[in-house]
């Protein structure tokens, strides 16, 4: 009995010519992914989101652990910091002038140069917007009383026919300069206390600035491992020995990170010395030599917090590099539609 069947296709493919051979062995020519869509293709997209992310997170974490402490620097250096030891050298004169107001015999011209000093010191810490409003009024106080002690003691040393009287007004004066509620001496020490505590605030490294520079070494860790893991797994698909630009990523990434957080070492450092200086009563010629030492001490911090436009500026730089490395390999490997 006969049956009928159905003829199979028999058909064997082509052998591939001379010319198709040679083509598949130039080097870099491009294959065509298979029609279900590439693996590849997958993996690729899936790093050039991780590095991207990466980057971006990385950037916005560093500038703003990096400006949580150079942005305090420049103010401690040319407002906070001169402030103190302006209103420190006003009460260093003060107490001076009342010595020479009270000397046997007293000295005039002692007496009128500390109080010039004194008020030239005041100008400079007026200057230097100390705490603001309130404190530019408590400072236009200051001088006013400071005028009416002035006043007190030239009408005491003028005073010779009255031994009592000459008496009664150094007295005032010194309820003037003394008065523990409301005398020059208790509000200049109420206004440094107070700008002290600026200072403290300026230069202390607290539980927010530690955090902020966690998550940014953390970040840079990460970067750093998904940069290596995506330029050997590039090497093992495509054997190409180096990709430069995640290379070059890598290195720019690395010294980056390294610089920013010597720079902030330094500027921390100088802050804190600075701090510990003048947390102590200054006199006489320590305020000269802190002076000298502040500058020291706060020396190219403002160069160093100019750095931070530098981040953002590296981390777009980091992610054309990331973006231009997988790239050419991206293009190479798309998804088909099946």
């Amino acid at each position: 009995m006969s049956t009928d069947t159905v003829p199979r296709d028999t058909t064997v493919p082509a052998a591939p010519t001379g010319l198709a051979r040679l083509l598949e062995r130039v080097p870099g020519r491009r294959h065509r992914p298979p029609d279900g869509g590439s693996t590849t293709a997958r993996e690729l997209a899936l790093r050039r989101r991780l590095l991207l992310g990466l980057t971006a997170a990385l950037t916005l974490s560093l500038f703003v652990s990096y400006e949580g402490v150079h942005g305090d620097a420049d103010p401690l250096r040319t407002s906070s910091a001169p402030a103190v030891l302006s209103i420190a050298a006003a009460q260093h004169a003060l107490g001076q002038a009342q010595r020479e107001a009270t000397a046997t015999p007293p000295s005039t011209s002692g007496f009128q140069e500390q109080i010039s000093v004194a008020a030239q010191s005041l100008a400079a810490a007026a200057s230097d917007d100390v705490g603001g409003p309130e404190g530019q009024q408590a400072l236009q106080t200051v001088a006013g009383l400071i005028t009416v002690y002035d006043g007190m003691v030239q009408k005491a040393q003028l005073e010779t026919a009255s031994e009592l009287l000459r008496d009664a007004y150094l007295t005032y004066a010194k309820s003037v300069l003394d008065d523990p509620d409301s005398g020059i001496t208790t509000r200049l020490d109420r206004l440094q206390d107070e700008q002290r505590g600026v200072v403290k605030r300026q230069t202390s490294f607290g539980w927010a600035l530690r955090l902020a520079w966690g998550v940014a070494a953390l970040l840079v860790l990460a970067l750093v491992a998904a940069l290596l893991e995506t330029h050997l797994f590039l090497r093992g698909r495509f054997r190409r020995r180096y990709n430069r630009q995640l290379l070059a990523a890598g290195a720019l990434l690395v010294a980056g990170f390294v610089t920013l957080v010597l720079f902030t070492v330094w500027t921390h450092g100088g802050m804190a010395q600075t701090r510990a200086l003048l947390d102590r009563r200054l006199t006489g010629e320590h305020i000269i030599d802190a002076r000298r030492d502040t500058a020291t001490h706060l020396a190219h911090t403002g160069f160093r917090a100019a750095a931070a436009v530098w981040i953002v500026i590296g981390g777009l730089l980091l992610m054309t590099l990331a973006e231009t490395g997988l790239r050419q390999h991206i293009n190479d490997y798309r998804f088909r539609p099946q």
